[in-house]
């Protein structure tokens, strides 16, 4: 008498709808579908598409470390370093950098709601990626945004 004997159930799936046939049916779009992935996912797609397409040109950012942020720190502008720049223009930076020290890498963050916030499409989003990437890749190899991705500005 140690296996308690558990009373049978009617129903072997739980129930995820209510009486009246109403309620949560099941996924919108199977997982393989781009519908299903969150908008988090989708950006973070878009960063690592503009960071492959630099890298091919430049393989020494195989060494820095590219990160996607909801939004930007209050007590920094531009994510080089903490506690520098306060917002006192009123402008959210879209991007910044951080530079190498005690055996971690540079890092290129990219700040996800403010990008969101500016553009409407697809499209223009990943413009307005690829474009902050360059502009933060080239704040870290000291080189003009031109010079590390030459067709940078011409949308």
């Amino acid at each position: 008498m140690d296996d308690p004997v558990q009373p049978p159930t009617s129903d072997p799936r739980p129930r995820r709808r209510d009486r009246h046939g109403r309620g949560m049916r099941g996924p919108v779009a199977p997982p393989q579908v781009p519908l299903s992935a969150s908008r988090a996912e989708v950006f973070t797609d878009l960063v690592q598409d503009s960071v492959e397409r630099l890298e091919r040109r430049w393989p020494q950012l195989t060494e820095i470390e590219f990160l996607v942020l909801e939004v930007p720190s209050p007590g920094r502008a531009s994510g080089s370093g903490p506690g520098e720049d306060d917002w006192s223009d009123g402008i959210v930076p879209l991007g910044g950098t951080i530079e190498a020290s005690d055996g971690r890498p540079a890092r290129v963050v990219i700040y996800r709601r403010p990008v969101e916030i500016r553009t409407k499409g697809r499209d223009e989003r990943a413009a307005l990626v690829h474009e902050v990437v360059v502009e933060q890749v080239a704040e870290l190899l000291g080189l003009s945004p031109e010079s590390v991705d030459p067709r940078y500005g011409e949308d």
